[in-house]
């Protein structure tokens, strides 16, 4: 391939992260360079969690030194850094637009990162510099599901429809919020471009960078928020950064994918640790049933299921029919550390 990619740091290595360096003729991509530690119910040590932190941090920075672009689709400390400005030094930053499409804890993130960045880089603080609300119309966001909208979830149904009413109306509420509040602006330094990248694309030589709308993180109206998936194209071939679609649990976005078609694809993927507590087992099957129809149609020859997966040790169990598909059509679906020719972490504590 002539587009070329490594994954930097995944949650399989241990921590918390979907960072991937995507390579071109043209340009060097750093997508999501953040990292979190692992959950307490991981089965490591406190120790070897910290340590995990550590190189993967390092890992992170050293990778950002060779990055022109710097993408960050949401505002959650797995994808970016709030604080070490030293690696957007000298680079074009493509990132979630903060004033829209965002819940409140990102928003105030992203209000922390920008007045650092904007004093670092400029000198300038970020009070100084908000723009006025600007009012627009927000429709209902379901509207752009039709596939999801028009499923029979059987006996969940009348459950669902109760959760997307209660849904909208806090979506409404924060679209209110969205039109009262003043504006964090791009701006452009001696050594940093910032760019919001929803919904767009740019172009570098013969490479594309294209992002989508903002897209549900997790189910619809999810609390946590929205983020976007990044597209790499150059010439005829493509890689797609899913970001934290969690599965990807509704089903018009594995429709996206198919059509995209990439040849590799970085897809996250369940919060399994969580079931039965932020995911409950109607939308493991649905996140199961639209990893597996990734998984038929695509022509990918590598596809890397792992962010939010790897974090409890009978991940594949849970997820089985999703690798069983893989292997029966022999398709290349693997977690990053396998990629690397590791063992997930995890699965070493696995009896």
């Amino acid at each position: 391939m002539k587009l070329s990619f490594k994954p930097v740091w995944f949650d399989s290595l241990g921590a918390k992260s979907s960072c991937v360096f995507v390579k071109t003729y043209d340009i060097s991509i750093l997508i999501d360079p953040g990292i979190a530690i692992m959950q307490p119910s991981f089965p490591a040590s406190e120790e070897e969690k910290i340590r995990w932190l550590i190189k993967g941090e390092r890992e992170i920075i050293k990778a950002s030194k060779r990055a022109d672009v710097i993408v960050i689709s949401h505002y959650h400390y797995d994808h970016y850094f709030p604080d070490n400005m030293e690696i957007y030094e000298g680079k074009i930053l493509l990132a979630k637009n903060p004033n829209n499409y965002i819940n409140d804890s990102q928003r105030k993130r992203a209000e922390y990162f920008y007045s650092n960045l904007y004093s670092y880089f400029g000198g300038i603080t970020l009070e100084n510099i908000l723009t006025k609300p600007e009012t627009k119309e927000y429709p209902n966001p379901i509207k752009e599901l039709p596939i999801a909208s028009s499923k029979d979830f059987g006996e969940y149904s009348k459950r669902r429809k109760q959760l997307l009413e209660k849904g909208f109306k806090w979506f409404k509420n924060r679209a209110k919020k969205w039109n009262s509040t003043p504006r964090i602006p791009e701006m452009t330094f001696k050594d940093l471009e910032v760019f919001f990248a929803d919904g767009k694309e740019f172009r570098f030589g013969d490479t594309k960078i294209k992002f989508t709308k903002p897209l549900f993180h997790g189910i619809e109206f999810s609390r946590v928020g929205w983020v976007f998936a990044t597209v790499v194209g150059y010439k005829d071939e493509k890689i797609i950064h899913s970001s934290d679609l969690n599965g990807p649990i509704i089903e018009d976005y594995p429709e996206w994918i198919i059509k995209e078609n990439p040849n590799v694809l970085i897809l996250d993927g369940p919060m399994t640790y969580m079931l039965g507590y932020l995911l409950n087992k109607t939308n493991l099957k649905r996140t199961i049933d639209n990893a597996v129809k990734i998984v038929k149609e695509i022509d990918a020859e590598v596809i890397i299921y792992d962010h939010h997966l790897p974090r409890e040790v009978h991940f594949k169990e849970h997820t089985k029919e999703v690798w069983e598909t893989a292997e029966k059509l022999n398709k290349n679906l693997l977690t990053a550390a396998e990629f690397l020719g590791k063992k997930p972490k995890v699965l070493e504590y696995k009896k």
